[in-house]
């Protein structure tokens, strides 16, 4: 069998690298034929050139001769280079439905490729959940077959492969979870970040170091702090409501400080199927790769000749706010969600830029979710405007520009 023709957005961030990784062990498997990445590490992205060689570059920002020397200087040649986010877009859209666009971009930016990556026909592994989160109505819409999405995030990975044990087989977001009458409800697990079993009073002075610890996970720096807020759980919680079509009340979280059960599915009966696997992403990127076939050798499975022992909590819904966040923008609109992930990013990046208090993060995105009007079965044009008047929200709140 021939290799399957691979995009990679978001090259040089975590998924990206971690998905090189796998398709570097199983040459026979993927053919790697274009790179995105944002530009601020250009080396890497040149490394990564030099090894897979794909037909298109392109890069958020930056100079096309930049790459192009880096290049010649290795002796690579025919690659084409673009830039800005027309040059991603464009990479997103080149395939057609026999080959696979990963889409490892961090936040709302991520949206337009994914519609592109939908419209060409190809699978959309999408790690992306902010498409989801922003414009759902427009990626549903975008779709142009059942199961053309496979998430990569490891929560709804586990979903889809709990949904397998139910009666009927179906892709992982073909039609309809509620055509699974069997089920009941989806429990999300949550790692609690650096902050589990605070309470508020304990999260007044939090600084970004400490925010940015993460127990378990590897990950980027905003993925790190929504994770600390659990904001990150708030827009896994409205990615697995558009994912799987189920309603925001069906559908939990628990905090499982151990990350080995990623999240399960709980049917009518009263069974609860669990996915469990080390706390590593390179089983669901891969997954999200071959679906419905499995590769060998990902990654080491966990070891049952040992004692071993898990938790599950509660979410402290009081000290954490951003799950009863995320079901409130469900509920209220089309673009309620939008404005939720839009507000979010530029109040995560005054934090980290110290000009906005930790506690005061979460607070200022409810202040402005509020403040939305919203709309029902917005175009993009809408949903762009939508997200530009949060952003400009947030930063009068913030201070930024």
């Amino acid at each position: 069998m021939a290799p399957r023709d691979l995009v990679i957005l978001g090259s040089t961030g975590s998924i990206g690298t971690q998905a090189l990784d796998i398709v570097a062990s199983h040459p026979d498997r993927m053919r790697v034929v274009a790179l995105a990445a944002g530009g601020s590490n250009i080396s890497l992205l040149v490394d990564q050139v030099d090894q897979f060689r794909p037909h298109f570059v392109a890069v958020a920002k930056g100079e096309p001769s930049q790459i192009e020397d880096a290049l010649r200087s290795r002796g690579v040649t025919g690659v084409n280079v673009g830039v800005g986010l027309s040059a991603i877009v464009e990479a997103a859209g080149m395939l057609d439905e026999n080959g696979v666009v990963l889409n490892g971009i961090n936040g709302g930016v991520g949206l337009e490729p994914t519609l592109a990556a939908l419209a060409s026909g190809a699978t959309l592994a999408l790690a992306n959940k902010e498409s989801l989160v922003v414009g759902a109505p427009l990626v549903r819409a975008a779709c142009v077959r059942p199961g053309q999405i496979v998430p990569v995030d490891s929560e709804h990975s586990a979903i889809a492969q709990c949904l397998s044990s139910g009666r009927h087989e179906r892709g992982l977001t073909a039609t309809r979870v509620t055509g699974f009458t069997e089920v009941s409800r989806l429990v999300l697990t949550a790692s609690g970040g650096p902050f589990r079993g605070k309470k508020r009073h304990d999260l007044h002075d939090i600084t970004p170091v400490q925010a940015l610890a993460h127990p378990t996970w590897d990950m980027g720096p905003v993925v790190t702090i929504n994770s600390s807020t659990l904001m990150n759980k708030g827009l896994e919680l409205i990615e697995a409501h558009v994912l799987f079509d189920i309603e925001a009340n069906r559908i939990d979280a628990v905090v499982h400080p151990q990350s080995i059960v990623h999240s399960m599915v709980t049917f009518n009966d009263g069974a609860t199927i669990a996915q469990a696997s080390p706390p590593d992403m390179h089983l669901p990127i891969a997954l999200s790769l071959s679906w419905p076939d499995r590769w060998d050798d990902i990654e080491p499975p966990c070891v049952w000749d040992q004692p071993t022992s898990w938790d599950f909590e509660p979410v402290d819904d009081e000290t954490f706010p951003a799950l009863s966040l995320a079901r409130q923008a469900v509920a209220a609109s089309d673009t309620h969600p939008t404005v939720m992930n839009a507000a979010n990013e530029v109040c995560v990046d005054a934090f980290l830029r110290g000009a906005l208090p930790y506690l005061a993060i979460v607070d200022t995105v409810s202040d402005i979710v509020s403040d939305h009007e919203g709309m029902t079965e917005p175009s993009l044009v809408d949903i762009l405007a939508v997200q530009q008047w949060a952003v400009e929200q947030a930063q009068q709140r913030t201070g930024g520009s």
